[in-house]
């Protein structure tokens, strides 16, 4: 069977026209890092040949040695030489690659005398270099993460996944940004019809620039407009290798130090790289524990507000002389105080995170510790509703994914106010619409509740990680190839 995957990604020229050095000089007007040198191809005048380049992505260095020694030794380019530009596209000059361009899209050698351009690749070594990853701390595994280089991040994936049948297909996003992207996939494993599928909603994208991955991840995202997130992204290779062995398919931008995995469902990103480094056991436990966490963040706000509102008689009575006892001289409603603490708390959050780093700790401890406790002994705020309030701030903290948590907060406020308006009916509704929301959305035909939604034992499954021993079959869901990992 041919599982072969053709994808033609758009060109188009930017510039059409004869290429020369006056076109050149036109285009990048008011451009001060547009470089341009003359110089005789082997010390031949009749040979003049024109250099443009950007100062800064191309090194200096490496301009002077892989092409300005070979173009003008004479031994190289002598006069002689029928074609000159035959003996550059056979190897005259060191450089990575070599094409020929006759118009003015990609052109950085300008031949005058034919007007055609050679486009040369210099690769600059200048970037970030291979660091731990900041976010996703890795306890057993690797500590390598992604960089802003594009070839650094695909040789990366690419040790982990050392086989031809990794296959990698690049293309260019944005009109004036021309950013490079590359497709990763897995051959005889992924499934044919989503390589294809993601190859040409890439291909379909219009964007003036492609700078961020919001765009990108609108553009590939079955419901758009759901706050919950439907790709996956990860600074470490080993995790981006590890779905791809699974099956999925991987999108690595230029610039962007993440990858996107597709398709992902909402049990993927409820786990950790470090899963899979402990025992099964432990994992489960762990795994547990983030479930637990986030039912915590969704639901403690509006059960809290719900049942101080309208269902004292669900509290103990001990717990609720002791809330009415602190209630007294605070001035504000429970729902009113809950929903303050819930907005300070994200305020002091956003600001621990813009400001830097030492900064940063200080404002939050400033917020936690002392405006908390001023708050408290101001009687202007509950001690209950700081502790429920911390509560759910924390459950937040502990899961994998940021995207995730944003999306919880910003539900968690919905149950909130419907547990003011109509308490626990009202909250059990939300949660009812949350779950409607969820089961509407699909990641390229691939359930967003899966395995819960599926027949079989769905709940295990997403709560608990199955020895490696038992780990036999790929995801069906995933529709692969090759559903067997091991004999």
């Amino acid at each position: 069977m041919d599982h072969s995957i053709p994808y033609h990604p758009k060109t188009e020229a930017v510039f059409p026209g004869a290429v020369s050095a006056a076109s050149m000089d036109a285009i990048f007007a008011r451009c001060s890092d547009y470089m341009q040198r003359r110089i005789d191809a082997g010390l031949d005048p009749a040979r003049p040949v024109v250099l443009c380049w950007l100062d800064g992505l191309v090194s200096g260095r490496d301009l002077a040695e892989t092409l300005l020694r070979p173009l003008t030794e004479f031994w190289r380019l002598s006069a002689g030489a029928a074609d000159f530009q035959a003996r550059l596209l056979a190897g005259a000059v060191t450089a990575w690659s070599v094409k020929r361009f006759d118009t003015l899209d990609e052109t950085v050698q300008i031949l005058e005398e034919t007007h055609a351009a050679l486009c040369f690749e210099l690769r600059s070594e200048s970037g970030r270099s291979v660091s731990e990853p900041t976010l996703e701390k890795s306890v057993k595994g690797a500590k390598d993460s992604f960089v802003e280089i594009l070839r650094v991040n695909t040789a990366l994936v690419r040790r982990r996944l050392a086989t031809p049948e990794l296959k990698l297909v690049e293309s260019e996003l944005g009109r004036r940004s021309g950013t490079k992207t590359a497709l990763l996939y897995l051959e005889g494993v992924a499934d044919p019809a989503l390589v294809r599928e993601l190859a040409r909603r890439l291909d379909e994208l219009d964007l003036d620039a492609l700078l961020a991955l919001g765009p990108l991840e609108e553009a590939l995202a079955e419901t758009p407009r759901s706050p919950f997130p439907q790709a996956l992204h990860t600074e470490r290779p080993d995790r981006f290798a590890m779905h791809l062995s699974d099956g999925r398919v991987g999108l690595l931008v230029d610039g962007l130090p993440v990858g996107l995995v597709l398709p992902v469902t909402l049990a993927e990103f409820m786990k950790v790289t470090g899963d899979r480094g402990q025992h099964f056991l432990i994992s489960s436990t762990l795994s547990l524990l983030r479930w637990f966490s986030l039912l915590i963040a969704l639901l403690l706000p509006g059960v809290y507000v719900a049942m101080a509102m309208y269902h004292q008689e669900m509290i103990p009575t001990k717990l609720l002389l002791s809330m009415i006892e602190a209630k007294q001289q605070v001035p504000f409603s429970t729902a009113l105080e809950v929903l303050g603490m819930l907005l300070a708390f994200l305020m002091l959050q956003e600001a621990g995170l813009r400001l830097p780093g030492p900064m940063g700790d200080t404002v939050s401890i400033i917020g936690a510790l002392i405006v908390g406790q001023a708050a408290v002994e101001a009687r202007v705020v509950s001690p209950i509703a700081i502790i429920v309030v911390a509560a759910a701030g924390i459950a937040c903290y502990t899961l994998p994914s940021q995207d995730l948590s944003a999306a919880l907060r910003l539900w968690s406020l919905g149950l909130l106010i419907a547990g003011a308006l109509a308490g626990l009916y009202g909250v059990a509704l939300g949660c009812c619409l949350l779950l409607w929301h969820l089961a509407g959305i699909d990641s390229f035909g691939r359930s967003y509740t899966a395995p819960l939604s599926e027949d079989g034992p769905g709940l295990r499954r997403m709560l608990l990680r199955r020895p490696f021993s038992a780990l036999k079959l790929r995801d069906v869901l995933l529709k692969t190839i090759d559903r067997r990992r091991r004999k």
